[in-house]
């Protein structure tokens, strides 16, 4: 008989997952994925760019690159990261194939197996799918509104016994419950981490989704506060800010974490695909991805408040949620009995689908939240499934 790894034996497929294998149909209305609207992508640009490569840089995009990137997207992204207050000087870049090469590539960094992280719940699922291959024990602290509890964070951190290896967060725009951590959050938890030894992984994939002006002060990533006393490890991703497809994330973090990471991406890839950075570095080097990110945020914004506006309209009122301030997403709070997994299957009947909460908790067992993203589906799909969804919640317990 073939034996497999302890690692692949604790993974098990998500009962959601297979819930949405079910969700096939041509006309089913999607609120479950966090990808961008495929009408939205800046094709002819792309085009573009393409067309007016050089041959010297279409063989540069043709070619293995560097582990660390190819040096034209490095340093274009150095000055894109610089604009946003990032210290990339006294810290090393590393393109990576997508962010979650990134957190799975600081994960084997830091974690033998049975070693304690400490998470926000919910979580990114594919942060939590990462963490469980290389046998992490999770500990998890519920989030609040402008942020993760401190009180919990500062128990965990401070717990002797199983003293956290990382703490992973998502500050802005969190996925999936929207959070957008105030700066006093992020003040009080850089003073918990001062110190510690213990690094702090930060996740921005939707900083640059904003949707206020006010909210921009508190948009300061953790890492562009530049603490002392802290590793702060900084992943971002092009995924939400020009394509899913190109498969391009990057990590920022001190050197010593660096020449340890560089020797991981090593041993998984070599090197992350050369044909896209090129493309990324010319899309951003030409300022387009300034004028693109302008062009979404709106488009976003809109799609939102229609998701919101709808869901006021449609909803019982015990059902709870804060309007989305930028990102992907609007996370449901239901009353405790409902479990949301059976609203979900109603709702595939239906022909609408969304992501249920247990698959968003590290440990699988929360399961009276639902995610709902608005971010591929245009307005008027989302007046057309709100009501659906609506529906579907009526059904599992009458609120009349």
């Amino acid at each position: 008989m073939v034996r497999f790894s302890k690692s692949i034996n604790n993974l098990r497929s998500s009962e959601i997952r297979d819930l949405m294998s079910l969700a096939i149909k041509p006309d089913m209305i999607l609120f479950s994925g966090g990808m961008p609207d495929n009408n939205l992508f800046p094709l002819q640009e792309i085009d573009d760019i393409y067309n007016n490569l050089t041959e010297e840089e279409k063989q540069i995009a043709m070619q293995y690159g560097p582990t660390s990137g190819i040096p034209e997207l490095l340093g274009t992204l150095q000055e894109f990261l610089r604009k946003k207050g990032l210290p990339v000087d006294n810290n090393k870049l590393m393109i990576t194939t997508g962010s979650l090469q990134a957190i799975n590539i600081l994960t084997k960094t830091f974690i033998d197996p049975g070693d304690t992280i400490v998470v926000e719940n919910p979580c990114f699922i594919g942060a939590i799918s990462a963490f469980k291959s290389y046998e992490a024990e999770i500990i998890s602290v519920p989030l609040k509104a402008n942020g993760i509890d401190l009180d919990q964070l500062r128990a965990a951190v401070n717990d002797e016994k199983q003293k956290p290896k990382f703490v992973y967060l998502t500050p802005n725009f969190h996925n999936p419950a929207g959070t957008l951590y105030s700066v006093e959050t992020k003040l009080a938890l850089i003073d918990i981490l001062k110190d510690k030894n213990i690094p702090l992984i930060e996740d921005d994939a939707y900083s640059d989704l904003y949707f206020y002006e006010e909210d921009k002060p508190h948009l300061t990533t953790i890492k562009a506060m530049d603490p002392k006393g802290i590793d702060v490890c900084y992943t971002g991703s092009f995924s939400k800010i020009l394509g899913p497809g190109l498969r391009l994330g990057w990590m920022l973090v001190p050197e010593p974490i660096y020449q340890k990471a560089e020797l991981i991406k090593q041993a998984i890839d070599a090197c992350s695909p050369s044909f896209t950075q090129m493309l990324a570095h010319k899309f951003v080097s030409s300022g387009a991805v300034y004028d693109y990110i302008e062009t979404v945020r709106k488009e976003y914004k809109i799609r939102a408040e229609a998701m919101v506006t709808c869901l006021r309209k449609h909803l019982p009122q015990e059902i709870t949620f804060t309007a989305p301030r930028g990102g992907f997403y609007i996370w449901l709070d239901l009353p405790k009995h409902i479990d949301s997994t059976e609203v979900l299957k109603r709702a595939i009947d239906k022909g609408v689908v969304f992501v249920s909460g247990k698959t968003f908790d590290p440990h699988g067992i929360l399961n009276n939240k639902m995610r709902l993203s608005y971010c591929n589906t245009s307005v008027e799909k989302i007046r057309e499934g709100i009501p659906l969804v609506a529906e579907a919640i009526r059904e599992i317990e009458d609120f009349n």
